[in-house]
């Protein structure tokens, strides 16, 4: 959780990722619920996923977009992409995320596409390898969003200059 973002300040849009009904088995029957997954983001380097449970939908969704809040993060990006390649696992969910040419568009299916675009990033590819399960690949798209680095950064973890980073 990035502390230093003032959700106040953000124009936050929210959409929900998925809807589904669990169901716990209990010894007077059925407890059905609902959890639903949900992104918010700003469309300009800020995006959260949440997820709520509740008897009925509005309340859960209520409950995703809190927690959504709660989880911002800062994404880097390099003009309209990312700033390199990398590898997003949650769970059995893996997502690779590709930088792309200006005008490419965001080439992603489903959770991933939905996070990406929340994100602000305009030129991107991904590939979903492993669960198909919309809640993960949503989960697995963040981690690999969280995981990016400027050159920058880089450079100013090894103590180095930019360019010597470069070559």
């Amino acid at each position: 959780m990035n502390k230093n973002i003032d959700i106040s300040k953000l124009d936050l849009k929210e959409s929900i990722v998925n809807i589904r009904r669990v169901t716990k088995v209990v010894k007077g029957g059925k407890n059905s619920r609902f959890s639903v997954t949900v992104v918010v983001g700003d469309n300009d380097g800020h995006v959260g996923l949440g997820l709520g449970k509740s008897v009925e939908i509005p309340e859960a969704v209520r409950k995703a977009s809190e927690d959504a809040k709660k989880a911002l993060i800062t994404v880097p990006m390099v003009g309209t992409t990312i700033p390199h390649q990398q590898l997003g696992v949650f769970g059995a969910g893996k997502v690779l995320l590709m930088p792309a040419a200006e005008g490419t568009g965001v080439i992603a299916g489903g959770a991933a596409r939905t996070v990406l675009e929340f994100a602000g990033i305009k030129d991107v590819r991904a590939k979903s390898l492993g669960s198909n399960n919309a809640g993960n690949v949503a989960a697995a798209t963040l981690e690999g969003l969280k995981a990016l680095k400027t050159i920058e950064e880089v450079a100013a973890l090894r103590g180095l200059s930019k360019e010597e980073i470069l070559g």
